[in-house]
């Protein structure tokens, strides 16, 4: 019998950040949608990481990553924000579970949100190869 240390409580900064990130989340989901995107899944949880959104329109599946922030940043550059490999490794095992998807396309997009402006849709923001 393994005996686990009960979990450590999450700071006030760490909730406000998670709660932000689950509503970004959904905005971008609803965001996604008004384009045209179908939401496959939402938060699809894997041994090497979660996908945010695994969307797919015209018979292209994108897995898209949802930064939020709380203010503008005018000087923030996303691809050094998101952990590539996790994304690649998990959206592998998200193919490996539905192997139809294996003869479409699929690229990695990432949309980011900040108070006061428009969403920011970056699509194939980076390749399978990180």
């Amino acid at each position: 019998m393994t005996s686990r240390s009960p979990a450590k409580p999450k700071s006030p900064e760490r909730l406000a950040a998670e709660v932000m990130g689950r509503r970004g989340e959904r905005l971008a989901a609803w965001y996604l949608r008004l384009k045209g995107y179908r939401i496959r899944a939402m938060r699809f949880k894997t041994p090497a990481g979660e996908l945010d959104i695994v969307a797919e329109r015209w018979g292209t599946i994108a897995f898209v990553e949802v930064k939020s922030r709380r203010r503008t940043e005018t000087d923030f550059d996303p691809l050094f924000a998101v952990d590539r490999k996790r994304i690649f490794r998990a959206a592998k095992i998200y193919v490996s579970r539905h192997p139809a998807l294996m003869q479409r396309t699929l690229r990695f997009d990432i949309i980011l949100l900040a108070p006061g402006t428009w969403p920011r849709h970056l699509i194939n923001a980076f390749g399978a190869d990180g």
